[in-house]
């Protein structure tokens, strides 16, 4: 019995420093690809953001809006749903990899979407009562916006023993906030084969 209570720490304690001496941490540029489980991850994020909204942006609603109101369009980034199998894709990291990308190009203007709202409006707030007049921001001055983009992402898993293919789906649409009429449609699909 004593012999158990003295082989089973040091068991224990050779797993700890054995995986102590394994573990290997270094920094890499954010912009390498990197596919480690196979899921979705912040390249296909950046590079389906990139695409459909170059797609979006090259397509005649945008022309037709600066003819005839000759401004750029206000566009608000709203819900994107995720409908994967996997729970762990966060659907904001995409939304604000949207939003960079609009902003980048320069020709329409986004505004904040509504949980970024209640905090400036707080701050606004907070500045009628502690901030000097002449800095302080006025209400009724907010952005309102011509566009809302939506979308969900799809994924498709087929698999067999040890080999699996994932497809994911991105559908994302831009409507006019005004008519409900859909100016853009757009989708990307990324296949991924994964063999453990």
């Amino acid at each position: 019995m004593k012999k158990a209570y003295i082989i089973a720490p040091a068991i224990a304690l050779m797993l700890v420093t054995s995986a102590c001496q394994t573990r290997k941490v270094e920094r890499i540029d954010p912009n390498q690809v990197t596919d480690l489980s196979g899921r979705w991850n912040d390249t296909d994020s950046k590079l389906v953001a990139d695409e459909m909204i170059t797609d979006a942006l090259g397509r005649p609603w945008l022309k037709e809006f600066n003819e005839k109101m000759g401004r750029k369009p206000v566009v608000i980034v709203g819900r994107i749903r995720n409908n994967t199998t996997e729970p762990d894709i966060q659907p904001e990291t995409f939304i604000k990899d949207i939003e960079k990308e609009f902003i980048n190009t320069a020709t329409v203007t986004v505004v904040q979407s509504k949980e970024g709202r209640d905090d400036l409006r707080a701050e606004r707030e907070d500045q009628q009562t502690f901030s000097t007049e002449e800095s302080r921001k006025k209400w009724g001055k907010e952005k309102g916006a011509d566009f809302m983009m939506m979308g969900v992402i799809n994924s498709n898993v087929d698999a067999y023993k040890n080999e699996k293919v994932v497809t994911y789906k991105i559908n994302l649409e831009l409507i006019d906030l005004e008519s409900n009429i859909k100016v853009w449609i757009g989708d990307k699909e990324i296949k991924k084969y994964i063999k453990n």
